[in-house]
């Protein structure tokens, strides 16, 4: 006799009971009633001892067990409760149970399949009471033991009966049963809207749950890949809680694999599980040595910008941490990175969505102008580049007049938020959109003095947002004067190099006590455009970036901003010349030789 030809469906969860069923029921519990003491003294006896007539006894009657138990499931699923069941049946318990641990029994297919309905038919969604609670943590522990190799006497000896060994007879069981489970769920289908039927994603809720002891099983992969992407309508039934849990502490602790689809439905149905995941990335991205392209680089292998892409509250929720978390370090320019590298991942990955319905930009930046959505979201390669200045002007004058109109509320109103949220959130998108503000300070060098006041005080907006203290004014003063230095040294006409201009310009990227100062990260932006796309011979555009470096001991983080600026230059469409690729390759040898 072959033990794993099982025949029989397996269904999970509650059946749908017409009118004339629950009629009849009334008549039935009385039959079961007056059974159960029967099955129940068959039950003890089939456990008392392995003999041949025992095992024939129960051949003979395991047809008349398998009818009684789709009786049985009849009358459970048209019980309001565990509780009211186990009143109607107090000896239910003990039967299964005992039936459970009989390996006679649960080996052929039809009868075990019955028996795991029951169960879940008795599991409750939300306990009640302790009876209920216990209950639920019963028949979890009997379906592990069902599916693993946890073994009794009785299961030991029918195994050396049937000369199986008893890891391939416990996988076969684990096997058949997330199959059957796999199935019904992928049957269970939600057709009802109203809160007082009904409906076939109870089904699915039962199999998550079932499926928390198996949650490190390799054998349960297909099962829980199946649950995690199962669309879930229904307004009452979803996963359950202790599912998601169990999978999001199995997948941190990296005692589970999961294919892209299946994290990114996990990340979508699981907050605790998103949230780990942007702060790991978050974390690693801005480590001690990460560089601009590394940060690209790791951003673009993580799911979280195709789970993005694919569910607009994933992005919300993310988008949240980043913004929390850029309150928090306004002036890191590391976390900035990621960001920026975040967005251009996010937007690749939409892109590929096409020509699939996504939701649109105000639903993804609901905060956000809507103003400025597709001004900033607009590539400056989608652009001609006699547009990007006049683009730039506008968008810098929408933010200062923002600002202003804030500032006016705030001087009216020192209880106001909202201003300063407004403002906030433009910067926001201002930072997840820095390409604009390269191209600005790319600008500042090619445009010449006439053009630099807007331009200016954009690129000082976007490392000074906050206007702390008023200290905006004195701030673009200092940038003016950065600009200043800056094209006096790279001007052809200044023959020999000036150290007066020089030493001033080194001088603005020292900390100055108890005066406002410039971002180092805003100076050394300026200079290194300077270098790269000014007049100057390349040696001497290379001299004057060495000294500055060398002597204002910023190294590391001339050498981030040079790597941005390649980064931006190497993407399509970009419009950079040999000469400027080769000039970026010089100034790289010059600061990494200022690094040793």
């Amino acid at each position: 006799m072959d033990f794993f030809k099982l025949k029989s469906e397996f269904a999970c969860g509650k059946r749908q009971m017409t009118e004339l069923q629950v009629q009849q029921t009334t008549a039935h519990w009385p039959n079961v009633q007056e059974m159960m003491p029967f099955w129940l003294e068959k039950a003890i006896a089939w456990g008392q001892t392995d003999t041949p007539d025992t095992r024939k006894d129960i051949s003979l009657h395991l047809k008349r067990l398998r009818d009684f138990f789709q009786e049985l499931l009849t009358e459970i699923s048209s019980v309001s409760s565990t509780t009211e069941t186990l009143n109607r049946l107090p000896l239910l318990g003990q039967l299964l149970g005992r039936l459970c641990w009989n390996p006679h029994v649960t080996a052929e297919g039809a009868s075990r399949g019955l028996l795991l309905q029951c169960l879940l038919a008795l599991y409750s969604e939300h306990p009640s009471n302790a009876v209920e609670g216990k209950a639920n943590q019963w028949i979890q522990k009997v379906l592990c033991q069902l599916a693993t190799d946890e073994e009794d006497g009785a299961a030991v000896a029918l195994m050396k009966h049937l000369a199986v060994p008893t890891k391939e007879y416990h996988l076969k069981v684990l096997k058949k049963m997330v199959t059957r489970i796999q199935e019904s769920i992928g049957n269970s289908r939600c057709s009802v809207s109203s809160t007082n039927k009904g409906c076939s994603c109870s089904s699915v809720w039962a199999a998550s749950e079932a499926c928390v002891p198996l949650i490190t099983c390799p054998e349960a992969s297909p099962l829980i890949g199946a649950l995690l992407q199962q669309q879930m309508t229904c307004i009452r039934e979803g996963l359950s809680e202790n599912f998601l849990d169990a999978l999001h502490s199995a997948y941190s602790r990296c005692d589970l694999l999961l294919d892209e689809q299946a994290v990114v439905s996990l990340w979508y149905q699981s907050l605790p599980s998103l949230e780990e995941a942007v702060l790991n990335l978050l974390v690693s991205a801005t480590a001690a040595g990460s560089t601009p392209s590394k940060v690209e680089e790791q951003v673009s292998k993580s799911l979280l910008p195709k789970a993005c892409a694919q569910h607009c509250s994933v992005f919300l929720v993310v988008n949240d941490i980043f913004r929390t978390v850029l309150k928090q370090t306004e002036r890191n320019e590391r976390v900035k990175n990621v960001f920026q590298a975040f967005t251009k991942c996010f937007f690749m990955e939409l892109s590929r969505l096409q020509p699939q319905p996504s939701a649109s930009l105000k639903a993804f930046f609901p905060q956000s102008p809507p103003s400025l959505l597709i001004p900033l979201f607009t590539m400056p390669s989608e652009m001609p580049q006699e547009s990007l200045k006049n683009h730039l002007m506008w968008v810098s004058s929408s933010l200062q007049r923002l600002t202003e109109e804030d500032e006016d509320e705030e001087d009216s109103d020192s209880s106001n938020i909202r201003g300063n949220h407004k403002v906030f959130e433009a910067w926001f998108l201002l930072v997840q959109c820095a390409y604009w503000v390269q191209v600005a300070v790319q600008l500042l060098v090619t445009s010449g003095p006439e053009n630099c006041g807007p331009l200016l005080w954009l690129l000082t907006f976007y490392h000074h947002p906050t206007n702390r203290w008023h200290h905006r004014a004195s701030q673009l003063v200092q940038a003016k004067a950065a600009w200043d230095h800056l094209y006096s040294l790279f001007s052809i006409v200044a023959r020999p190099l000036s150290a007066d201009h020089l030493q001033s310009f080194i001088s603005l990227l020292a900390p100055k006590p108890q005066q406002p100062s410039l971002a180092p990260s805003l100076t050394l932006n300026l200079l290194v455009n300077f270098a790269t796309f000014g007049q100057l011979p390349q040696s001497t555009s290379a001299e004057i970036t060495q000294k500055v470096v060398h002597q204002s001991g910023l190294q590391d983080e001339a050498a981030r901003v040079l790597s941005l600026l390649r980064l931006r230059l190497n993407d399509r469409g970009s419009f950079a010349s040999d000469r400027v690729h080769l000039r970026i390759e010089e100034l790289h040898n010059t600061i990494k030789k200022t690094q040793m």
